[in-house]
């Protein structure tokens, strides 16, 4: 991945990814769950300085597993979420994959939370999976 463009639904968020991404995952767990309305969130993390989002921010604080601040950020016109920050993983900004213009560049590494994983999704694929997230 050189580089990844996306945006929101509206179209007012947009945001530019470059170079490498430290990890890529697909979370079940719950919280995930009820802020994307799916059964899962397919999430690229990239070091923070390598993301540059263009349009205004809504924030959500929300807790981690580990009792620390997810910072979940979104559209504040069309809901539409876009990064989230968490105080577990500093440096890094997690995006959506979902809002990728082309979500084909994803591909994800891991699932983490599998313990809470709908028994309808089967994601597929010859990746790690975790009950929880892996320390």
């Amino acid at each position: 991945m050189a580089q990844i463009t996306g945006g929101c639904l509206c179209g007012r968020v947009r945001y530019t990814l470059s170079g490498e991404p430290a990890l890529s995952a697909i979370c079940h767990c719950r919280n995930c769950q009820r802020y994307t309305g799916s059964a899962f969130e397919a999430v690229v993390a990239f070091p923070s300085a390598a993301v540059n989002v263009q349009g205004e921010l809504k924030t959500y604080e929300d807790k981690g597993d580990s009792g620390k601040a997810v910072y979940r950020r979104f559209c504040p016109n069309c809901g539409s979420g876009i990064v989230a920050e968490a105080e577990a993983l500093p440096g890094l900004t997690l995006i959506l994959a979902g809002g990728f213009d082309d979500p084909a560049q994803f591909t994800p590494a891991v699932e983490v939370f599998c313990s809470s994983a709908q028994p309808w999704v089967h994601a597929g694929g010859e990746r790690k999976q975790f009950p929880r997230m892996p320390g």
